[in-house]
């Protein structure tokens, strides 16, 4: 059995790149998916590797970029964290995942967005497209409510899944026959297998976010942010210098994504670990905003626990830099 599910992963690892390869000549469908919130990554952690977080992802936090990472959990994980996002925007995502023994891990992740305070406008009438009128202040923002499950089928393959409930809220619009509320809510599905050869801290993992049936506003139908990754890891340390101490690493990772609203992207990020202290750095290409990346982390052991704070800083080409900041535990 442990043998067919690496054959299947493998599997569909192939059919994942040769897909994108075939995209590669077809049309760019730029800004064509709605709920577009679920592209913004709430981990410092990622964010400072240049999101190119799909193999190395582990703990309460995986379960916001692949939910296999759970099945790496040994007991319990926490993650708590603040993105504070171009325009004002404020990301707040928190998560638990525990194991169950033989069983596997479970996972629950909560996404709150926050768009700030603007003000509603209403047209006057639809003859005079100058004129308007101030309505009051608009009940916009976000969410999503996440419930995963992972296991390790072998000591070197997991796979995991997570199913997710999301929402926006975009205000109201008023008419003849009364008021009504823009709301979307849709269940998504997210899929992620990890596999570590044992071989110089080489692994490599593949991951699906945000499956689901198309959002309908009206007459206009849009599809949510689907994005298929696959991505390696390997600690370089171990290359260059067998035999290095059990506390210092240097993983080196890199990511291929396919999103059905860009082209392709690649995503590339560095982690050098010494003790408790980690110094992160990444850049993600083909972006109209973004790029360079950078982060750190202190993870002390505090009783029979680890506990974690990071912090990343992403470059806008336009925007003021994004800032992130996460507390994380693990027992």
């Amino acid at each position: 059995m442990k043998k067919i599910m690496q054959y299947i992963f493998i599997l569909v690892l192939l059919i994942t790149i040769s897909n994108t390869g075939k995209a590669q000549v077809g049309l760019e469908k730029v800004g064509q998916s709605t709920m577009n919130f679920l592209k913004v990554g709430v981990s410092p952690t990622a964010a400072a590797l240049g999101n190119a977080y799909t193999t190395l992802g582990s703990g309460a936090e995986s379960m916001f970029y692949n939910p296999s990472g759970i099945a790496q959990v040994s007991n319990m994980s926490g993650f708590l964290s603040s993105t504070m996002w171009i325009a004002d925007i404020r990301y707040t995502a928190a998560g638990v995942a525990k194991r169950f023994g033989n069983i596997g891990s479970f996972g629950v992740s909560v996404l709150n967005v926050d768009y700030g305070d603007m003000t509603q406008t209403q047209l006057l009438s639809a003859a005079d497209p100058q004129g308007y009128r101030t309505v009051g202040p608009m009940d916009i923002g976000a969410y999503g409510i996440g419930l995963s499950y992972a296991r390790q089928i072998s000591n070197q393959f997991s796979m995991g899944g997570q199913v997710q409930y999301v929402g926006q809220t975009l205000g109201t619009t008023e008419f003849d026959t009364g008021e009504q509320k823009n709301q979307m809510r849709k269940l998504t599905l997210n899929f992620g297998m990890k596999f570590d050869t044992g071989y110089k801290g080489f692994q490599f993992a593949m991951a699906i976010r945000n499956f689901s049936s198309a959002a309908q506003y009206e007459e206009v139908s849009a599809q949510l942010p689907l994005v298929f990754m696959s991505g390696v890891a390997i600690d370089l340390l171990d290359v260059v210098v067998p035999g290095h101490s059990e506390n210092t690493s240097l993983m080196i990772a890199s990511e291929f994504l396919h999103p059905n609203n860009f082209t392709e992207r690649m995503n590339f990020g560095a982690e050098y670990q010494l003790g408790i202290i980690s110094v992160r750095g990444g850049y993600e290409y083909n972006r109209d905003l973004g790029g360079f990346s950078a982060g750190f982390g202190l993870a002390p052991e505090i009783g029979n626990g680890t506990f974690g704070i990071n912090y990343s800083y992403s470059a806008m080409e336009v925007f003021d830099g994004v800032n992130r900041f996460s507390l994380t535990a693990t027992f």
